[in-house]
């Protein structure tokens, strides 16, 4: 595995563990709302303004997955768009380009 893989690994795994860490903080605080959650997301523009920025970094980034798995038929990279909503565009973005990075058969 070349050193740049590694390098996309721990980041898909910091983009895990460090927001995930303050997510579920926050929901064991507040009696696992995830409406509560939600509504944090727009209590001001900024927060607004950051919501509004990574759900447009995730459209986008889903977008381009799928074009550049149709060309490179690279089937399991599609397995970062869930990541990508399911926890964040800091753990979906760097775990597609590990796993973009590495050859195809």
């Amino acid at each position: 595995m070349t050193p740049m893989r590694w390098v996309y690994l721990a980041l898909a795994i910091w983009g895990t563990v460090h927001p995930m860490y303050y997510f579920l903080s926050y929901l064991a605080a507040n009696d696992w709302s995830l409406g509560a959650l939600i509504d944090a997301w727009y209590v001001n523009d900024s927060t607004t303004g950051l919501t509004w920025d990574l759900t447009i970094a995730a459209v986008t980034l889903t977008i381009w997955i799928i074009a550049e798995v149709a060309v490179r038929r690279n089937w399991s990279a599609l397995i970062a768009v869930p990541a990508i909503y399911c926890i964040g565009v800091s753990c979906g973005l760097p775990l597609y380009l590990f796993l973009r990075s590495r050859p195809i058969p």
